[in-house]
């Protein structure tokens, strides 16, 4: 058996030590609340009775003797979202499993599923992020009915998975899945799609023709194929073991895809109270499920929006993670994976070169990885190497995944990787701590030195942009952006423009306390900073002019300004009160009030959880 990572082990171990006393509480709390018999059965008879109320016969006189499993359906479903579009058919594909497999199966409620690609660059993107903990908490009120022996969650894209993480964690007691409903078919090449929208930025194709370009790129169900932080989330379900083994990016509408989603059903009603192996989430997620993540991150070049999440999914399971964590990990972890905006690839081409199999085995082979961490699969991630294919009965059949690369140009082993570390860095220095992913920036300007030029807004930047006025050096920092501010948008609309500046040979970087999309990559970005301006954060002292140092080789963000100077300046204001209101923006404020630092996990919850 291959030996442990010492630098996995001792990271492990670390948020163990900083986590026992609030983690032993956790596990205390949904001790408590586990029963070998289904709660519905001290429900009394008139609650009993609606529950079951409006269910087909044979379901509802199961549910009415109580003895067998009964699984709650926790559903993002929209006929919007492309990749939520394809659940509509989930909850009677379930209850049918369900029903072969000896148990009962109930939608108990549904959770909003907003898209950040609609919403990048409008107001509706400053609730996003909010949208995340929302999502947490409709998950409780869906399962506070109590009626419930497992959960199954069917959601995908960036803010869905994480607030479903949270709320089922809430119900850690109870075992729980992640059903996913895959990439949709590959369309237009994600590098020409972003090639057209530079020219767009440019002013050198209309509007017509960046319409048409975006259509067929975003064309079909299923999640986008670019590696954003949908397609991330996909695969920290899988490296945590909350997926089944290479289901996360199977086509949407296909055998194998309704097979896998079977096999989820009898795989989680199995580990109910009532089935052969009492399998908790609660239990089941901990600190070697967290650090897998990590590596899983780290060694595919994932989004930068999932250190903020894994933070806030790790403290409601009362795991407290630090970003020195992640850079830590990805200090030991080998870059395996090219997949845009690391690569030209898409996530399609990515699955079929290997996938997250490949990643995993390649992984647990060097030691990357805790085998030992428990899985859904009902054994731990040592059997996550193991790859689902449609057997002749129509059901899923396992075969040992690939033991090489299908292309080397999107994926490759730990002996030839595309980076001996992984893409993510922690910066620090007098302007606060930052995150920064270097994946596909390229090596020559991971360190960029130039005059800062200041902004409140993304569309103040695109306006200097439009009028010419940034044919220069420069550090762009956009404040007020962060999670007290205006809820932390992702500030997307920025990589068109920085992009063409540097392609005519500009050094140019981004510092701010708001974050950017999973899609962004190749201009140097320092994201997360923390203090945020809002709340005292030293970004909100820097003035056009000043001399920024951001070094992602050192892991520093320094401002060089004379000492004195620095530390007499005023902290810069700015009135806010325009991203207060609108779009739903107002029912939002005892949000902006009250949620953590980006940290944190910039949550509602962050402090609470334990």
């Amino acid at each position: 058996m291959t030996m442990l990572n010492d630098r996995i082990g001792e990271v492990a171990e670390a948020i163990a030590r900083r986590s026992r006393d609030a983690r032993r509480r956790y596990l205390d709390r949904i001790a408590a609340a586990a029963s070998a018999a289904p709660q519905r059965r001290r429900l009394g008879c008139a609650n009993q009775a609606h529950g079951f109320a409006a269910c087909a016969a044979d379901d509802k006189a199961a549910l009415r003797k109580g003895s067998t499993p009964n699984l709650g359906i926790v559903t993002a479903y929209n006929d919007m979202l492309s990749a939520h579009r394809p659940y509509e058919r989930y909850p009677e594909l379930i209850r049918s499993a369900a029903r072969v497999f000896g148990a009962t199966a109930q939608v108990a409620g549904g959770v909003p599923a907003m898209c950040d690609g609609i919403t990048q660059g409008e107001a509706g993107m400053e609730l996003s992020l909010f949208s995340r903990d929302v999502i947490a908490l409709a998950v409780a009120v869906a399962m506070s009915h109590q009626t419930f022996d497992a959960v199954a969650l069917l959601g995908i894209c960036d803010k869905i998975v994480p607030g479903l993480v949270i709320g089922a964690l809430s119900f850690g007691h109870l075992p729980a899945i992640f059903i996913p409903s895959g990439p949709m078919p590959s369309g237009v090449p994600n590098a020409e799609k972003n090639r057209v929208r530079q020219l767009f930025a440019e002013g050198k194709v209309d509007r017509a023709a960046l319409l048409e370009v975006e259509a067929r790129s975003y064309h079909a169900p299923g999640t986008c194929t670019f590696y954003g932080t949908a397609n991330t989330n996909e695969m920290l379900m899988e490296f945590m073991g909350l997926h089944l083994p290479g289901s996360s990016f199977v086509n949407p509408d296909t055998p194998l895809r309704d097979a896998l989603t079977r096999a989820a059903v009898r795989q989680v009603i199995g580990h109910s109270a009532l089935g052969a192996q009492f399998l908790p989430v609660g239990q089941m997620i901990d600190e070697r499920s967290v650090v897998n993540a990590m590596a899983g991150l780290a060694a595919t070049g994932g989004s930068t929006n999932a250190v903020i999440h894994l933070v806030a999914m790790a403290a409601a399971a009362g795991l407290t993670l630090d970003l020195r964590d992640f850079e830590q990990v990805a200090e030991v972890t080998p870059l395996l994976a090219r997949v845009y905006p690391n690569g030209q690839a898409d996530v399609n081409q990515f699955h079929a070169a290997g996938g997250t199999v490949y990643v995993i085995r390649e992984l647990l082979g060097a030691g990357l990885l805790h085998a030992d961490a428990a899985t859904v699969f009902g054994g731990t991630l040592a059997s996550y190497s193991q790859e689902p294919t449609l057997g002749e009965d129509g059901e899923v059949a396992w075969r040992e995944g690939p033991a090489s690369s299908g292309d080397d140009t999107i994926l490759r082993g730990v002996q030839t990787p595309f980076s001996a570390t992984g893409g993510l860095r922690i910066l620090e220095g007098d302007l606060g701590r930052a995150v920064i992913k270097i994946s596909a920036v390229a090596p020559e300007r991971h360190v960029v030195e130039a005059p800062a030029l200041v902004f409140h807004s993304q569309e103040a930047l695109q306006a200097a942009f439009k009028a010419g006025e940034l044919e220069r050096d420069f550090i762009a920092v956009i404040r007020f952006q962060g999670p007290r501010a205006i809820g932390m948008p992702e500030l997307h609309k920025l990589t068109p423009p920085l992009g063409v500046l540097q392609d005519r040979g500009f050094k140019v970087a981004l510092v701010t306390d708001g974050r950017m999309s999973g899609a962004s990559g190749k201009v140097p970005a320092a994201i997360h900073l923390t203090p945020e301006a809002l709340d005292g954060g030293s970004i909100a002292k820097v003035r056009d002019g000043d001399l920024i140092r951001l070094d992602a080789v050192a892991g520093t963000l320094t401002v060089l300004v004379p000492a004195e100077e620095w530390a007499a300046r005023p902290l810069a204001t700015e009135d806010l009160s325009a991203s207060h209101v609108g779009v739903g923006r107002e029912l939002f404020a005892q949000f902006r009030a009250s949620v953590g630092p980006a940290d944190r996990g910039a949550s509602i919850f962050s402090g609470a959880t334990a």
